[in-house]
């Protein structure tokens, strides 16, 4: 559902404005949002269950910013610059792919280049969807009928890329005792999706580019070339005009491959679509367990560096540990406080929205969450804002943490605010 704010601000709760989709723990007369062109500010109307910004309590009559998400009962509410696209094309699942209006935009790219003939190049950060869109370029291209060979060009061990690319006829070394295709005559009358590409050897890439452009594969071993038939799709997480500069990637074959291009944005760039895949993955591994607000609320907060493989990865651990614990639903405490947050200081990625704040709970604290956290300070010389940098948190969370494990204060040293 998309709300537009008026200028003299929209009032929520319970009531016709929601329609259908009434929220029992909301009262009538909740919270005052306003949007003044460029910042979200909400006010709390004395509400009974109170009301949450960004992962954080809400005082009665104060307003604050909303910068990624408010929480209303068992509501959420995603600030928008633009909800028209909402308005017009929702979030839909498209060939079992969910797809915000971004996401239908993208797919209009892709589908576009396919139908045209061309090849195509996705650039995305890891785990954000790229296979997913060759499949589509497949599908929507003149050889959908042909096989589709995905390639992890990255998993290639080192010095067998030209056997596994171009195949080997029996006899070409010791241990070729039959003939093998590879993954060209594989695709042949189909779409070969090279993934991570540019981590292919430089003489790899010459092979490659010549068998693009002239359509014939030689295998190794072979003294006659065979002709392929192939649509190509290729992806990596890395800058390829970048790579050419520094000699990483051959200059012909980027003018081959490296266009048309299209641009996957990163999950915490496309929020609306992150309570489907959710739900969907909730149903298919544990159906009939809930997902509890404070769950998707937690989620929507974090940045996600390893976007929605992460975010699967981490709902299915969230969801046994509820399994363990005998619940009934998923909540924010089964998921683990570092899912979703940077690595260390090194591979920290900026969230679109706020740095996370979940919300507080009295629930007793993992086992090994005190070991982490003071690894974390242990690392960082005791330096708070390090610390919470280094685990992807907010300071405030971290402090919260702290106070929870009996570390606020000896163990920390202080630092200006």
């Amino acid at each position: 559902m998309a709300l537009r704010i008026p200028p003299e601000g929209l009032e929520l709760g319970r009531g016709p404005l929601l329609g259908e989709v009434q929220d029992p723990r909301m009262s009538r007369r909740h919270a005052q949002v306003r949007f003044d062109g460029k910042h979200f500010q909400a006010v709390d109307l004395g509400s009974q269950n109170g009301t949450w910004v960004d992962g954080e309590p809400l005082a009665p009559g104060a307003p604050r910013e909303v910068r990624t998400v408010l929480r209303m009962g068992d509501s959420l509410f995603v600030p928008s610059l633009d909800v028209r696209p909402l308005e017009e094309h929702g979030v839909v699942l498209v060939d079992g792919f969910v797809r915000g209006p971004g996401g239908r935009r993208l797919l209009a790219e892709v589908t576009r280049a396919a139908e045209l003939g061309f090849s195509l190049h996705i650039h995305g950060e890891s785990g954000a969807g790229k296979e997913g869109l060759a499949r589509a370029f497949h599908q929507h291209g003149p050889r959908r009928e042909g096989p589709f060979v995905a390639v992890n060009c990255a998993a290639i061990p080192e010095g067998i890329a030209e056997r596994l690319l171009f195949g080997v006829r029996r006899g070409a070394y010791s241990g070729a005792e039959a003939d093998a295709l590879g993954y060209l005559q594989a695709a042949d009358g189909g779409t070969l999706f090279l993934d991570e590409v540019v981590e292919l050897d430089l003489s790899v890439q010459a092979k490659l580019l010549r068998a693009l452009e002239t359509r014939e594969v030689l295998p190794l071993g072979a003294s006659r070339a065979k002709t392929v038939d192939v649509h190509l799709c290729s992806a990596s997480n890395k800058d390829l005009r970048a790579l050419v500069a520094r000699g990483g990637l051959r200059e012909d074959l980027y003018f081959r491959m490296g266009r048309p291009e299209v641009v996957v944005p990163p999950l915490r760039q496309r929020p609306e679509e992150l309570p489907l895949l959710l739900q969907r993955e909730a149903e298919r591994v544990a159906p009939g367990l809930g997902l509890h607000v404070s769950l998707v609320e937690q989620c929507l907060l974090r940045p996600w560096p390893g976007n929605i493989r992460e975010l699967l990865v981490e709902l299915r651990g969230a969801i046994q540990g509820a399994q363990l614990q005998g619940a009934t639903r998923v909540e924010a405490r089964h998921l683990s406080p570092t899912a979703g947050t940077a690595f260390g200081p090194g591979s920290a990625t900026p969230p679109s929205g706020p740095e996370p704040r979940p919300e507080p709970r009295a629930e007793a604290p993992e086992p090994d969450e005190r070991a982490r956290l003071e690894e974390a300070l242990r690392q960082q010389g005791g330096n708070v804002s390090a610390t919470a940098r280094a685990l992807g948190l907010h300071r405030t969370q971290l402090r919260r943490l702290l106070r929870r494990h009996g570390l606020d204060s000896a163990e920390t040293t202080p630092e200006p605010e």
